[in-house]
C-alpha cells in the first residue's frame, strides 16, 4: 500500500472516529466510545505495521461486517428482552418528570410569561419574560436565565443562538406547542396560546416513601411496577407514561402463549411460508421455462426476445408494485376489463392472495430466466449429447440430465430468493397493505408477511411496540436461517451426488 493511500485511509478513520466520538461522549454513551476508540486503535495498529499483514485487506470489510449486520442483529435481540415502545423509552425519572408535567394546571395567582418559540439545535424552547423583565429560556431539562436577549414591546425578539418564530410559523406547530412543558420544581410552565405562558402547578406528584404517582384531588395513586416499567392502579390502570425496563423472555413468550398474539402469528407463517415457496416455485419455472424455450440454436432473434423477457426485471419494483395494485381494483382495474370478471381481487383472502402471487411472479421470473440462462449455458453439450445416443428422449434428458444439473448451481440462488420472499415487506406493503382484515380485527390481515405484521406492530395502531416487534424480528430470523441451513445441507448432498 502506498504511502499517500495509507495516509488517506488513516486520516478517514481518524475524521469518522472524531465524528462519531463527540455525541457518544455526549450521550455517556462510554461502553460504545470504549469500542470506537478500541477500532480507531486496531486501525492505525494494522496500517501503520511496515509487514505485509492480511488484515491490511480485511479489516474494511469485517468491520462493514460487523457494524451493518452484527451489531444491529445484537441490538435488535437485546431490545427483544426490554419493553421499549411508546410510553416507555426513557428512565423512571424522565418518567416521572413527564406525568408530573402532563398533570400542570394553572392555579390562581401563578406567575406569567410573555412567550416567544424558539428553535435551536435542541429543538423546540421557550424564551420567557417575567413581569419584572427578566428573562429565562426553557427547555424539557429546566428554566435557565437567557442573558443578552432583546426585548420590544414587552417581548423577547431576539437571542443568541435561538430562531424565533413568527405568529404564522408558531401557529403551524400549535399542538407542540400547548403540549410542551418546562419543569419546574411542584410544576411546570406550559402555554397559553401562543402568546403567554403561566406556571402551573402539578396535580400528580411522586411520593418516594410509597413509590407511587398520587393525584392530589382524587387521593388516586398509582404504584410503580418493577417489572412492568410503568405506575398502576389499584384497579390495573397504567398510567400512559412509563420507563425502559427488562421483561426476560416475556416478549417471546407472549408471541407463542397470548391468543390474541399467537393464533394470527401462526396464521401468519403459514401464508409467510406459503408466499416465499410458491413466490420461488412460480417465478422459477417460468423463468426456466423461457431459459430453456430461447437455448435452442435454430431460434432467430434470441437476442430481442431476451431484451423483452428482461424487461420487467429493469423496472422500479416499488412502482411496479403501485400500477399492479391499480391493476387489480375491481371498478376500473385492467384485469377485470379485460377478463370480463368483476372479482374484488383485494376483498376475499384468497383472491389476494392469488394477486400477490402474480405480481411476483411478473416481477421476479426475468432473475430466474438470467440466472437459468447462465447455467445452461455453463453446461457441456456434450452431457446432453452421450444421453441422447443413450436413448433418452428430450423430456427424459430434461429430468434426469438438464434439471439435476441446473439444482445443483441454482440451490443457493433458490435458497437466498426464498429469504428475500420470505421479508418481502414491498411486495405486501405496497400492493395489499396486508389487507384483507378479519371483521373488527386490525393486528394481521390475510395477506401480511411477518416482517409486515411486525412494522404494523412497531409502528402502526395507537402505540408502537418495539420490543415485542423485535422479539417477532428474532423468530423471523431464527426461521429464515433454519430454513437456509437447512437447505444448504441438501444442496451439499447434492453437490457430492452430482460432482
Amino acid at each position: 500500500m502506498t504511502k499517500l493511500a495509507k495516509i488517506a485511509v488513516l486520516g478517514l478513520a481518524l475524521a469518522l472516529a472524531l465524528y462519531a466520538a463527540f455525541p457518544l461522549a455526549a450521550a455517556h454513551a462510554w461502553g460504545w466510545l470504549a469500542v470506537l476508540i478500541a477500532v480507531t486503535g486496531l486501525i492505525f495498529a494494522i496500517y501503520l505495521s511496515p509487514r505485509p499483514v492480511p488484515a491490511k485487506y480485511l479489516v474494511p470489510g469485517i468491520l462493514f461486517l460487523l457494524a451493518f449486520q452484527v451489531v444491529p442483529v445484537l441490538l435488535t435481540v437485546a431490545t427483544a428482552f426490554t419493553n421499549v415502545g411508546d410510553g416507555h423509552r426513557g428512565t423512571k425519572q424522565e418518567a416521572i418528570t413527564a406525568i408530573s408535567s402532563a398533570s400542570v394546571r394553572q392555579v390562581p395567582g401563578s406567575p406569567q410569561f410573555a412567550l416567544s418559540v424558539a428553535l435551536d439545535e435542541g429543538g423546540l424552547k421557550f424564551l420567557l419574560l417575567s413581569s419584572d423583565g427578566k428573562a429565562f429560556v426553557g427547555d424539557g431539562q429546566g428554566l435557565h436565565d437567557l442573558p443578552g436577549a432583546a426585548v420590544t414591546a414587552g417581548r423577547i425578539t431576539a437571542a443568541d443562538g435561538f430562531q424565533l418564530l413568527d405568529l404564522g410559523q408558531a401557529t403551524q406547530r400549535n399542538d407542540e406547542i400547548l403540549a410542551f412543558t418546562v419543569p419546574t420544581p411542584g410544576g411546570a410552565i406550559r402555554a397559553s396560546g401562543l402568546t403567554r405562558a403561566y406556571t402551573g402547578e402539578a396535580t400528580r406528584y411522586y411520593s418516594p416513601d410509597c413509590d407511587c404517582i398520587t393525584d392530589r384531588v382524587s387521593r388516586q395513586q398509582w404504584v410503580a411496577s418493577g417489572t412492568e416499567g410503568a405506575f398502576v392502579g389499584a384497579d390495573g390502570e397504567r398510567l400512559a407514561q412509563g420507563w425502559k425496563v427488562n421483561v426476560g423472555l416475556h416478549n417471546f413468550a407472549r408471541v407463542l402463549t397470548d391468543p390474541r398474539v399467537s393464533g394470527p402469528f401462526l396464521k401468519t407463517l403459514v401464508w409467510n411460508l406459503g408466499f416465499a415457496v410458491a413466490s420461488v416455485l412460480v417465478t422459477f419455472a417460468l423463468g426456466l421455462a423461457c431459459a430453456l424455450a430461447l437455448h435452442a440454436e435454430r431460434l432467430r432473434g434470441r437476442s430481442l426476445y431476451r431484451v423483452l423477457l428482461v424487461l420487467p426485471y429493469a423496472m422500479p419494483s416499488f412502482a411496479m408494485l403501485l400500477v399492479w395494485r391499480d391493476l387489480f381494483n375491481q371498478d376500473f382495474g385492467l384485469v377485470n376489463r379485460i377478463t370480463g370478471l368483476h372479482v374484488d381481487w383485494f376483498g376475499e383472502p384468497w383472491t389476494a392472495r392469488l394477486a400477490v402471487i402474480l405480481v411476483q411472479l411478473w416481477l421476479g421470473y426475468p432473475y430466474m430466466f438470467l440466472v437459468a440462462t447462465g447455467a445452461l449455458q455453463a453446461i457441456p453439450r456434450e452431457v446432453s449429447e452421450a444421453a441422447a445416443v443413450d436413448g433418452a428422449t428430450p423430456a427424459q434428458r430434461l429430468r434426469r440430465v438438464t434439471l439435476p444439473l441446473l439444482l445443483v448451481a441454482l440451490s443457493p440462488l433458490l435458497i437466498s430468493s426464498f429469504a428475500f420472499n420470505f421479508n418481502n415487506f414491498n411486495a405486501i406493503y405496497l400492493t395489499t397493505d396486508g389487507a384483507p382484515f378479519p371483521p373488527g380485527a386490525s393486528g394481521a390481515g390475510a395477506t401480511d408477511l411477518l416482517i409486515t405484521y411486525t412494522y404494523r406492530l412497531a409502528f402502526g395502531g395507537s402505540g408502537a411496540e418495539l420490543g415485542f416487534a423485535a422479539a417477532v424480528t428474532t423468530y423471523i430470523f431464527a426461521i429464515v436461517a433454519l430454513v437456509s441451513i437447512v437447505g444448504f445441507r441438501r444442496t451439499r448432498k447434492q453437490e457430492e451426488v452430482y460432482s
